[in-house]
């Protein structure tokens, strides 16, 4: 994967059916992966089995399931079926998930978020590597007395983590395959992100890891108007201190300040920029900011760099 979208449809008649017809044209413009967030809504990884199995040439990827209120045995299930019904081009990314939402929605404590991540990643790999597990850490526990293992799904899905703070980088960089992180600026990614995930693989003796950079932008002439949308839809992140942090290490003071809006040469160079931080994959967010013009112009243009 280089270049990819994340598809939102979730204001569709059908989700579902929205979803292959976006793919359907991110394929045709030359993108090469499609990726689906996780809410309360629509199963992500489910989703993304659907539109890899209808669209083979694209890979597909949740961004991402949080690990609080899930557990390793059935995340592996849906990604080993993902995997299966893909042939190999499913992508699974998880995440730490926010006090907010895990308190809000779940009723559960949001608490050791990281220690969590470590296990749930350690069982995880097991599962998804072999099709069984035995491992009982101080947080969950993951044991397989019937075969875990989906046929068809022989190629180990990439484990992926929307990381940003130390910990959680260090904890991806040393059990995880890469990292999706979002709102994260190349100044950020080079100077923070990259070095300490990078730093975590190597000692503890794994590949270098991705870097799937998630960016939230769009081509545009129209960049105040849209910016200030962008504005109103981000706001929610800024409340969020992972997500703060990481914005000010980005050199911005509000979410849409590293948002990529412009003309063509702007968000080209803006993906460049991106790269030379030390992103592997670019996956851009927020293309229907400003219509559906913008978007196929925006989609045009990323497949073209692709």
């Amino acid at each position: 994967m280089t270049l990819g979208v994340a598809l939102d449809a979730s204001s569709a008649v059908n989700q579902v059916d929205a979803s292959v017809e976006l793919a359907r044209q991110a394929a045709a413009a030359g993108l090469t992966s499609a990726w689906f967030g996780q809410t309360f809504g629509a199963d992500s990884p489910q989703l993304a089995a659907l539109v890899g199995r209808e669209i083979p040439a694209l890979h597909v990827g949740t961004s991402a399931v949080p690990v609080f209120g899930r557990h390793p045995l059935t995340v592996s299930g849906q990604a080993q079926t993902a995997q299966a019904a893909t042939h190999g081009r499913y992508h699974l990314g998880l995440a730490l998930g926010t006090k907010l939402l895990t308190e809000g929605g779940f009723g559960l404590p949001f608490e050791r978020p990281v220690a969590r991540l470590r296990e749930f990643l350690t069982a995880l790999r097991q599962l998804t590597e072999t099709g069984s597990a035995d491992f009982r850490g101080q947080l969950l526990t993951a044991a397989t007395p019937i075969p875990a293992r989906v046929p068809g799904a022989e190629k180990p899905v990439p484990l992926l983590v929307a990381a940003m703070g130390p910990q959680a980088l260090r904890a991806s960089g040393e059990l995880a395959d890469g990292i999706l992180p979002y709102l994260a600026g190349p100044r950020a990614l080079e100077e923070h992100i990259v070095p300490a995930v990078t730093a975590a693989a190597e000692s503890a003796g794994r590949p270098a890891p991705r870097v799937v950079a998630l960016v939230h932008g769009v081509v545009t002439d129209d960049v105040d108007a849209v910016r200030e949308r962008a504005s109103e839809r981000l706001a929610f992140y800024e409340q969020i201190p992972s997500y703060a942090r990481v914005i000010e290490l980005s050199g911005g003071r509000r979410a849409s300040d590293v948002a990529v809006i412009g003309d063509e040469k702007k968000v080209a160079d803006e993906v460049r920029r991106y790269r030379d931080a030390g992103a592997t994959e670019v996956v851009f967010a927020g293309t229907d900011l400003s219509g559906e013009a913008d978007r196929l112009r925006t989609w045009d243009l990323l497949g073209s760099l692709a």
